[in-house]
């Protein structure tokens, strides 16, 4: 998703940069857990990867303008299962920043409302997946329902956060309520197709254990917690 231009502005563009500077600061936290968990090189390996696929989900598959934002396929949930949590989240800062210094410019005043939208929701993920995987589950292990239940966990979040600056910034006429509703029910069928492209890489991924000790997976792709 991208916020249209335009639907924050002047001052109230100071709330996205708070909200923005404090998703990134979770983001620095759980990048030195990782650090300390697995190391530098592994956090950075698994970051650049991250990144390079945000930034080609954002810049190559297909999305589409709808209501206040764009509807696309961010595979939030995929990137948390294969890569981890501050991983996930460095990739989605970096490449959304990296999209819009060298193709959409026009996207920057609008970064601190981006990146918020993408990020609180998938620290919120992290948090649910405590509860919907059990312990001793590997993440390859997962059935349908429960990548179901992280999917529809991330981009309702993303439509949230999407809603909330749209009626923060243009208030709540009947048009923006319109437009807020329509790019929700757009951008709520990526959860029907999410799932499924989860289930296929960490199939895919099942397959490739010799990754489990590479550093470049999180370490619960593999082993049960």
């Amino acid at each position: 998703m991208h916020i249209n231009p335009g639907v924050v502005t002047g001052a109230k563009l100071l709330l996205s940069y708070a909200t923005a500077a404090g998703a990134l600061t979770y983001t620095a936290r759980e990048a030195l857990s990782t650090v300390q968990e697995k190391g530098l090189a592994s956090l950075a390996a698994r970051s650049a990867m991250t990144t390079g696929l945000v930034f080609s989900f954002f810049q190559l598959l297909p999305h589409q303008p709808v209501g206040v934002s764009e509807v696309h396929l961010i595979l939030g949930s995929t990137l948390f299962l294969i890569f981890g949590a501050a991983p996930a989240a460095l990739g989605l800062a970096l490449g959304l920043l990296a999209q819009g210094l060298f193709f959409t410019p026009f996207d920057l005043p609008q970064y601190g409302m981006n990146v918020t939208t993408l990020l609180v929701p998938l620290f919120g993920l992290a948090m649910l997946a405590r509860h919907v995987i059990k312990p001793g589950t590997a993440y390859v292990d997962l059935r349908y329902g429960q990548a179901m239940k992280l999917s529809v966990a991330y981009q309702g979040g993303i439509v949230a956060w999407v809603g909330f600056w749209a009626f923060y910034g243009q208030g709540f006429t009947a048009t923006n309520i319109a437009h807020v509703a329509t790019f929700g029910a757009a951008y709520m069928t990526v959860v029907l197709v999410e799932p499924l492209i989860d289930l296929g890489v960490l199939a895919l991924a099942k397959r490739l254990a010799g990754l489990e000790q590479s550093g470049l997976v999180t370490p619960r792709l593999f082993a049960a917690a």
